[in-house]
């Protein structure tokens, strides 16, 4: 790990309260609140259509990551790797659609298609799926966002192609509104974010 990996990891620990001495699940405040089951978002569902086969209707009992310097490391690289790999074109200048869910195409995508690339690579890196959830916010602007959550017994990270750095959720600048189920990636949970946070413009 190099050193700017090292600090990114002991910071994290440090902010997830790793070294308070207390078991990380203690501390809800790590969690994202899953308050109800809700509606998967109108571009999910397409995707679903599309990518059948990413999208099994089975259910799976949900894992946490042991977070440990190896696992952090390789998070931070593949995050880093695919925010390098992908340019950000909006979804109508590269499907002539306002919502399009997709893997990158030709190397282009907007939110969704980077969420959808950590997620594979990372699934394909060996972690669980039920550990890598698809989440919708709302950014500094008020607008729809999309990043990925990996469960960690550190608490909920988040990847996202906005900031480079992996950080706990609580640590971003966005209203989490849901994201995919634990124990299925075809249901969605809603989510409870009351926190109070420097982000005015953006509403529950």
């Amino acid at each position: 790990m190099n050193l700017l990996g090292k600090l990114l990891f002991i910071t994290t620990l440090i902010a997830t309260g790793v070294f308070a001495g207390s078991p990380a699940l203690a501390d809800p405040g790590r969690f994202m609140d899953m308050n109800m089951v809700t509606k998967a978002p109108i571009g999910h569902k397409q995707f679903c259509r599309d990518n059948a086969w990413a999208c099994p209707k089975e259910r799976y009992q949900p894992v946490v990551v042991k977070l440990n310097e190896a696992r952090w490391n390789q998070l931070i690289a593949i995050n880093a790797k695919v925010n390098r790999r992908v340019k950000p074109m909006t979804d109508d200048d590269l499907f002539g659609k306002i919502e399009h869910w997709s893997y990158p195409v030709n190397g282009y995508g907007d939110c969704e298609e980077y969420v959808l690339e950590k997620q594979r690579v990372l699934i394909e890196a060996g972690w669980p799926k039920s550990a890598l959830l698809i989440t919708v916010a709302k950014d500094v602007d008020n607008a729809g966002h999309a990043v990925l959550t990996v469960r960690t017994d550190h608490g909920d990270m988040i990847l996202d192609n906005q900031i480079e750095a992996v950080l706990p959720w609580y640590s971003t600048p966005y209203r989490y509104i849901k994201r995919q189920s634990p124990s299925s990636s075809v249901r969605w949970t809603g989510i409870s974010d009351t926190r109070v946070t420097t982000v005015s413009s953006v509403s529950q």
